[in-house]
Protein backbone atom coordinates (compact mmCIF):
# COMPACT_ATOMS: atom_id res chain seq x y z
CA UNK A 1 0.00 0.00 0.00
CA UNK A 2 2.84 2.38 0.91
CA UNK A 3 4.56 1.65 -2.39
CA UNK A 4 1.37 2.50 -4.33
CA UNK A 5 1.05 5.80 -2.45
CA UNK A 6 4.68 6.67 -3.22
CA UNK A 7 4.14 5.86 -6.92
CA UNK A 8 1.00 7.99 -7.04
CA UNK A 9 2.82 10.83 -5.31
CA UNK A 10 5.64 10.67 -7.85
CA UNK A 11 3.17 10.77 -10.73
CA UNK A 12 1.42 13.80 -9.28
CA UNK A 13 4.75 15.53 -8.57
CA UNK A 14 6.02 14.90 -12.09
CA UNK A 15 2.72 16.10 -13.59
CA UNK A 16 2.79 19.28 -11.51
CA UNK A 17 6.42 19.93 -12.38
CA UNK A 18 5.66 19.40 -16.07
CA UNK A 19 2.72 21.83 -15.88
CA UNK A 20 4.92 24.46 -14.24
CA UNK A 21 7.66 24.05 -16.83
CA UNK A 22 5.19 24.22 -19.73
CA UNK A 23 3.55 27.32 -18.25
CA UNK A 24 6.91 29.05 -17.91
CA UNK A 25 7.89 28.13 -21.48
CA UNK A 26 4.57 29.29 -22.95
CA UNK A 27 4.57 32.51 -20.93
CA UNK A 28 8.17 33.21 -21.86
CA UNK A 29 7.49 32.58 -25.54
CA UNK A 30 4.48 34.91 -25.46
CA UNK A 31 6.57 37.70 -23.91
CA UNK A 32 9.49 37.19 -26.30
CA UNK A 33 7.29 36.95 -29.42
CA UNK A 34 4.93 39.84 -28.57
CA UNK A 35 7.09 42.58 -30.17
CA UNK A 36 7.39 40.52 -33.36
CA UNK A 37 3.65 39.88 -33.38
CA UNK A 38 2.94 43.61 -33.01
CA UNK A 39 5.29 44.42 -35.87
CA UNK A 40 3.63 41.82 -38.10
CA UNK A 41 0.17 43.09 -37.11
CA UNK A 42 1.11 46.66 -38.04
CA UNK A 43 2.69 45.53 -41.30
CA UNK A 44 -0.42 43.52 -42.23
CA UNK A 45 -2.66 46.50 -41.49
CA UNK A 46 -0.54 48.70 -43.75
CA UNK A 47 -0.66 46.08 -46.49
CA UNK A 48 -4.46 46.03 -46.32
CA UNK A 49 -4.58 49.81 -46.50
CA UNK A 50 -2.47 49.74 -49.66
CA UNK A 51 -4.49 46.90 -51.13
CA UNK A 52 -7.77 48.75 -50.63
CA UNK A 53 -6.43 51.59 -52.74
CA UNK A 54 -4.93 49.28 -55.37
CA UNK A 55 -1.42 50.43 -54.48
CA UNK A 56 0.12 47.25 -53.07
CA UNK A 57 3.19 45.92 -54.89
CA UNK A 58 4.51 42.57 -53.67
CA UNK A 59 7.95 43.36 -55.10
CA UNK A 60 8.46 46.30 -52.74
CA UNK A 61 8.58 46.38 -48.95
CA UNK A 62 5.56 47.63 -47.05
CA UNK A 63 7.67 50.38 -45.52
CA UNK A 64 8.82 51.64 -48.93
CA UNK A 65 5.26 51.79 -50.25
CA UNK A 66 3.90 53.40 -47.09
CA UNK A 67 6.24 56.36 -47.43
CA UNK A 68 3.61 57.94 -49.70
CA UNK A 69 0.94 57.59 -47.01
CA UNK A 70 0.27 60.29 -44.42
CA UNK A 71 -1.70 58.92 -41.45
CA UNK A 72 -3.85 61.48 -39.63
CA UNK A 73 -6.51 61.46 -36.91
CA UNK A 74 -9.82 63.20 -37.66
CA UNK A 75 -12.46 64.50 -35.27
CA UNK A 76 -15.61 62.84 -36.64
CA UNK A 77 -17.93 65.54 -35.30
CA UNK A 78 -16.11 68.49 -36.92
CA UNK A 79 -14.36 66.87 -39.86
CA UNK A 80 -11.12 68.53 -38.81
CA UNK A 81 -7.76 67.01 -37.97
CA UNK A 82 -7.14 66.29 -34.28
CA UNK A 83 -3.69 67.82 -33.91
CA UNK A 84 -3.37 66.78 -30.27
CA UNK A 85 -3.57 63.01 -30.97
CA UNK A 86 -0.57 61.05 -32.21
CA UNK A 87 -1.68 58.71 -35.05
CA UNK A 88 1.09 56.26 -34.18
CA UNK A 89 -0.39 55.55 -30.76
CA UNK A 90 -4.08 55.93 -31.55
CA UNK A 91 -6.29 52.83 -31.20
CA UNK A 92 -9.70 53.49 -32.75
CA UNK A 93 -11.26 50.28 -31.45
CA UNK A 94 -10.17 51.02 -27.90
CA UNK A 95 -11.43 54.60 -28.21
CA UNK A 96 -14.85 53.30 -29.31
CA UNK A 97 -15.14 51.29 -26.08
CA UNK A 98 -14.26 54.22 -23.84
CA UNK A 99 -17.32 56.37 -22.96
CA UNK A 100 -15.04 59.41 -22.63
CA UNK A 101 -13.90 59.16 -26.26
CA UNK A 102 -16.94 57.66 -27.96
CA UNK A 103 -20.58 58.26 -28.78
CA UNK A 104 -23.50 55.91 -28.17
CA UNK A 105 -25.66 55.38 -31.27
CA UNK A 106 -29.40 54.79 -31.20
CA UNK A 107 -31.23 52.31 -33.41
CA UNK A 108 -32.28 54.71 -36.14
CA UNK A 109 -28.86 56.26 -36.60
CA UNK A 110 -26.89 53.04 -36.17
CA UNK A 111 -27.60 51.43 -39.57
CA UNK A 112 -24.21 49.68 -39.43
CA UNK A 113 -25.00 48.21 -35.99
CA UNK A 114 -21.74 49.36 -34.39
CA UNK A 115 -23.41 50.48 -31.10
CA UNK A 116 -20.59 52.83 -30.06
CA UNK A 117 -18.47 55.02 -32.29
CA UNK A 118 -15.16 56.65 -31.51
CA UNK A 119 -15.23 60.45 -31.72
CA UNK A 120 -11.95 60.18 -33.59
CA UNK A 121 -10.91 58.10 -36.57
CA UNK A 122 -7.85 57.43 -38.67
CA UNK A 123 -7.56 58.62 -42.25
CA UNK A 124 -4.75 57.84 -44.68
CA UNK A 125 -3.77 60.36 -47.34
CA UNK A 126 -1.83 59.17 -50.39
CA UNK A 127 0.08 61.84 -52.32
CA UNK A 128 1.34 61.70 -55.89
CA UNK A 129 4.92 62.46 -56.99
CA UNK A 130 4.19 66.21 -56.92
CA UNK A 131 2.85 66.08 -53.37
CA UNK A 132 -0.77 66.57 -54.41
CA UNK A 133 -3.54 64.42 -52.94
CA UNK A 134 -4.07 61.26 -54.97
CA UNK A 135 -6.31 59.13 -52.73
CA UNK A 136 -7.82 59.12 -49.25
CA UNK A 137 -8.30 55.80 -47.44
CA UNK A 138 -10.86 55.47 -44.65
CA UNK A 139 -11.41 52.69 -42.09
CA UNK A 140 -14.94 51.28 -42.07
CA UNK A 141 -16.72 48.61 -40.08
CA UNK A 142 -20.20 47.27 -39.49
CA UNK A 143 -22.20 44.12 -38.87
CA UNK A 144 -22.92 41.60 -41.60
CA UNK A 145 -24.69 38.28 -41.00
CA UNK A 146 -22.44 36.60 -38.43
CA UNK A 147 -19.77 39.13 -37.65
CA UNK A 148 -18.48 42.67 -37.69
CA UNK A 149 -16.59 43.35 -40.89
CA UNK A 150 -13.51 45.58 -40.62
CA UNK A 151 -11.99 47.09 -43.72
CA UNK A 152 -10.96 50.15 -45.70
CA UNK A 153 -12.57 52.14 -48.49
CA UNK A 154 -10.39 54.25 -50.75
CA UNK A 155 -11.61 57.35 -52.60
CA UNK A 156 -10.00 59.30 -55.41
CA UNK A 157 -8.88 62.89 -54.82
CA UNK A 158 -12.39 64.17 -55.64
CA UNK A 159 -13.57 62.47 -52.40
CA UNK A 160 -16.49 61.00 -54.34
CA UNK A 161 -15.17 58.31 -56.70
CA UNK A 162 -14.40 54.93 -55.12
CA UNK A 163 -10.91 53.60 -55.82
CA UNK A 164 -11.34 50.34 -53.91
CA UNK A 165 -12.83 48.47 -50.97
CA UNK A 166 -11.39 45.61 -48.95
CA UNK A 167 -11.97 43.82 -45.64
CA UNK A 168 -9.18 42.46 -43.47
CA UNK A 169 -11.27 40.88 -40.69
CA UNK A 170 -14.69 39.21 -40.67
CA UNK A 171 -16.43 35.92 -39.87
CA UNK A 172 -18.89 35.66 -42.76
CA UNK A 173 -19.76 32.30 -44.34
CA UNK A 174 -17.12 31.03 -46.79
CA UNK A 175 -18.49 30.86 -50.32
CA UNK A 176 -21.42 33.14 -49.47
CA UNK A 177 -20.89 36.26 -47.38
CA UNK A 178 -17.19 35.42 -47.39
CA UNK A 179 -17.19 36.43 -51.05
CA UNK A 180 -16.52 39.97 -49.86
CA UNK A 181 -12.90 38.81 -50.27
CA UNK A 182 -13.43 37.81 -53.91
CA UNK A 183 -11.25 40.05 -56.13
CA UNK A 184 -13.91 40.01 -58.85
CA UNK A 185 -16.51 41.46 -56.50
CA UNK A 186 -14.11 43.98 -55.00
CA UNK A 187 -13.23 45.22 -58.49
CA UNK A 188 -16.90 46.13 -59.03
CA UNK A 189 -16.50 49.00 -56.58
CA UNK A 190 -13.81 50.78 -58.57
CA UNK A 191 -15.12 53.90 -60.28
CA UNK A 192 -18.48 53.90 -58.49
CA UNK A 193 -19.74 57.23 -57.10
CA UNK A 194 -20.63 57.90 -53.46
CA UNK A 195 -22.70 61.09 -53.45
CA UNK A 196 -25.61 62.16 -55.59
CA UNK A 197 -27.09 65.62 -55.14
CA UNK A 198 -25.20 65.92 -51.88
CA UNK A 199 -26.48 62.68 -50.32
CA UNK A 200 -24.90 59.23 -49.98
CA UNK A 201 -26.28 57.16 -52.85
CA UNK A 202 -23.86 54.23 -53.12
CA UNK A 203 -25.60 50.93 -52.37
CA UNK A 204 -25.18 47.19 -52.80
CA UNK A 205 -28.08 46.11 -54.98
CA UNK A 206 -29.94 42.83 -54.62
CA UNK A 207 -29.02 40.98 -57.80
CA UNK A 208 -27.01 42.43 -60.68
CA UNK A 209 -26.67 46.05 -61.71
CA UNK A 210 -28.06 47.05 -65.10
CA UNK A 211 -25.22 49.13 -66.60
CA UNK A 212 -27.78 51.06 -68.68
CA UNK A 213 -29.78 52.16 -65.63
CA UNK A 214 -29.63 55.76 -64.43
CA UNK A 215 -28.48 54.59 -60.98
CA UNK A 216 -25.74 52.24 -62.23
CA UNK A 217 -22.93 54.59 -61.21
CA UNK A 218 -24.07 54.31 -57.57
CA UNK A 219 -24.83 50.58 -57.46
CA UNK A 220 -22.76 47.42 -56.89
CA UNK A 221 -23.88 43.83 -57.55
CA UNK A 222 -25.11 41.98 -54.47
CA UNK A 223 -23.40 38.81 -53.28
CA UNK A 224 -25.24 35.73 -54.53
CA UNK A 225 -26.87 33.85 -51.64
CA UNK A 226 -25.68 36.39 -49.09
CA UNK A 227 -28.43 38.99 -48.85
CA UNK A 228 -27.76 39.94 -45.22
CA UNK A 229 -24.02 40.30 -45.72
CA UNK A 230 -24.65 42.42 -48.82
CA UNK A 231 -27.05 44.59 -46.85
CA UNK A 232 -24.51 44.88 -44.04
CA UNK A 233 -21.78 46.05 -46.43
CA UNK A 234 -24.19 48.54 -47.99
CA UNK A 235 -25.17 49.86 -44.56
CA UNK A 236 -21.63 50.22 -43.25
CA UNK A 237 -20.43 52.04 -46.37
CA UNK A 238 -23.43 54.37 -46.27
CA UNK A 239 -22.93 55.03 -42.57
CA UNK A 240 -19.22 55.81 -42.68
CA UNK A 241 -19.54 58.01 -45.76
CA UNK A 242 -22.59 59.78 -44.30
CA UNK A 243 -23.14 62.59 -41.81
CA UNK A 244 -22.39 60.40 -38.80
CA UNK A 245 -19.11 59.24 -40.33
CA UNK A 246 -16.59 60.87 -42.63
CA UNK A 247 -18.91 63.11 -44.67
CA UNK A 248 -17.99 66.30 -42.73
CA UNK A 249 -14.30 65.53 -43.25
CA UNK A 250 -14.74 64.68 -46.93
CA UNK A 251 -16.71 67.89 -47.44
CA UNK A 252 -13.87 69.86 -45.85
CA UNK A 253 -11.41 67.97 -48.05
CA UNK A 254 -13.33 68.84 -51.24
CA UNK A 255 -13.58 72.49 -50.19
CA UNK A 256 -9.93 72.69 -49.18
CA UNK A 257 -10.74 73.29 -45.51
CA UNK A 258 -9.44 70.02 -44.06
Amino acid sequence: MSSNKESLGRVVSVALALCVVCSVVVSGAAVVLKPTQEINKTRDLKRNILMAAGLYNAELTIEEQFERVDARVVDITTGEYATDIDPAGFDQRAAAKNPATSLSLDGDADIANIIRQSRYAMVYLVNDDRGALDKVILPVHGYGLWSTLYGFIALESDANTIAGLGFYEHGETPGLGGEVDNPRWKNLWQGKKVYRDGAVAITVKKGSVDPRADDAAWEVDGLSGATLTSRGVSNLVQYWLGDGGFEPYLRNLREGDA
